[in-house]
């Protein structure tokens, strides 16, 4: 497969039959083969995460297209005029195509996807992350953070092709958490960090503070088609 990353927490995986795009926000699309099906995943109605846009995008550019969308996303009027179905979170899913399609709950809003093809697999957290919000209430805080354990509890050990995971740099000493926790339980081959807010600096902050990882986090902003 081949990464594109498109802003934010979008990106465009090219398969030998399909597209799969994830989390489109903005960005623009590179050339696309008209003979290969797209599957679009919205992981959850956050408007970073959930742009209508990518559908009209693809309009224009006659791709046939299917919606895999969280099932907090409402938009019946434009929903209405395209194929697509709703997830819920902790639940595994048959697409017509032989796709795979699971889900963890997110502690913010929605899913995180775990995509399983005939050429690997992917996981996409969407807003499932460690979140530690400086100045909330602790209560809170530990809440998230129990809730992000027991989810990525569900994947310990299993073995993923590529994942896109949060570095949110406004997490201030907190940034690297929910990274850390999902390299140190997961196998996986490429992770590009996501939800960086356009400060790829903190890209290269975690590999300096974790260059035992350099191996496995993958420079997100120069994915342009770039091989896993």
């Amino acid at each position: 497969m081949k990464v594109t990353y498109l802003d934010h927490s979008g990106f465009l995986l090219e398969g030998k039959d399909r597209y799969f795009i994830f989390d489109y926000y903005k960005g623009e699309l590179p050339p696309l083969d008209r003979k290969k099906e797209v599957l679009v995943f919205c992981s959850h109605s956050h408007r970073d995460h959930y742009n209508p846009k990518i559908f009209d995008l693809l309009d224009e550019r006659g791709l046939r297209y299917r919606a895999v969308l969280a099932s907090d996303i409402s938009d019946e009027k434009r929903l209405s005029k395209i194929e697509h179905c709703f997830v819920e979170p902790d639940q595994c899913y048959r697409l017509a195509s032989g796709i795979q399609v699971e889900t963890l709950l997110s502690n913010d809003s929605g899913v995180a996807f775990i995509v399983s093809t005939g050429e690997g697999s992917i996981y996409h957290a969407g807003d499932l992350n460690d979140w530690y919000w400086e100045g909330e209430p602790e209560e809170e805080n530990r809440e998230l953070h129990a809730i992000f354990h027991t989810e990525i509890g569900k994947i310990k050990g299993r073995h993923f092709d590529c994942a896109f995971v949060p570095l949110d740099p406004r997490l201030e000493a907190h940034y690297a958490d929910g990274l850390l926790y999902f390299l140190e339980r997961v196998d996986c081959n490429a992770v590009f960090p996501i939800h960086y807010w356009g400060e790829p600096e903190v890209i290269r902050r975690f590999l300096t503070e974790y260059p035992q990882y350099s191996a496995r986090i993958k420079n997100t902003e120069t994915a342009k088609g770039e091989e896993i």
